[in-house]
């Protein structure tokens, strides 16, 4: 068994509940509220760009010029989908860009920043990976069970995309490539890690159906 489908094992309750949501359940019939996907889109750009934040520092502590530039280019592509956003959702719906960070975001990209900077090259891959591995299981499912028009196609094109789809394989064959020659204590910290951003991953769809704000 690789290492990656025991991560994927370890987290599957969590990453059910995510499939489940009402946020992508109501996406995947088009049913979501403009109003909470506005919320979302809004959130996912302020996390977009701490996440490229995060995997530029990963790539920083790559053993080899390869996964450097593997996880530079992730960076750099997180950035680009950010500026997508920008001009595209936010123009077509008006999307108010002063709110600042929901609770959610909040605590998920400060966890991906303090990892990277602070924890091992494998614990550091093993925290980002969620973002790729569940977003991609996620828009492969609503994609496959989406019924008629839908007004949020682009996003599901985007993350159900091939280009998408060879980013993920990527960070999944390093991640499993770390594992192989990691200690059993450092095994142990990646699965939690993993774990812990998949936590965080149910968190953030949560907070943009719920509109999440901070209570003080």
């Amino acid at each position: 068994m690789k290492f990656t489908d025991l991560l994927w094992a370890e987290a599957l309750p969590i990453f059910e509940q995510i499939q489940q949501h009402p946020f992508n359940q109501e996406l995947k019939e088009g049913t979501l509220p403009l109003e909470k996907f506005k919320f979302y889109i809004y959130q996912d750009s302020l996390y977009l760009a701490d996440f490229a934040r995060a995997l530029a520092v990963a790539g920083t502590k790559a053993g080899n010029s390869h996964e450097l530039l593997d996880f530079l280019q992730f960076a750099q592509n997180a950035i680009l989908v950010e500026r997508a956003l920008h001009l595209g959702y936010f123009k077509e719906y008006v999307i108010d860009s002063q709110s600042g960070k929901a609770p959610g975001c909040f605590a998920y990209t400060n966890y991906l920043m303090a990892t990277s900077a602070f924890e091992s090259y494998e614990v550091t891959v093993a925290a980002l990976l969620p973002c790729f591995w569940i977003y991609k299981q996620v828009g492969d499912y609503i994609y496959a069970n989406q019924t008629g028009p839908n007004a949020y196609q682009n996003w599901i094109n985007a993350y159900a995309g091939e280009d998408f789809a060879h980013s993920v394989q990527k960070a999944l064959d390093i991640c499993d490539q770390l594992a192989e020659n990691a200690s059993e204590a450092t095994r142990k910290k990646m699965i939690e890690a993993y774990v812990t951003a998949s936590r965080l991953e149910y968190m953030f769809w949560d907070s943009a159906y719920r509109l999440e704000e901070w209570v003080v």
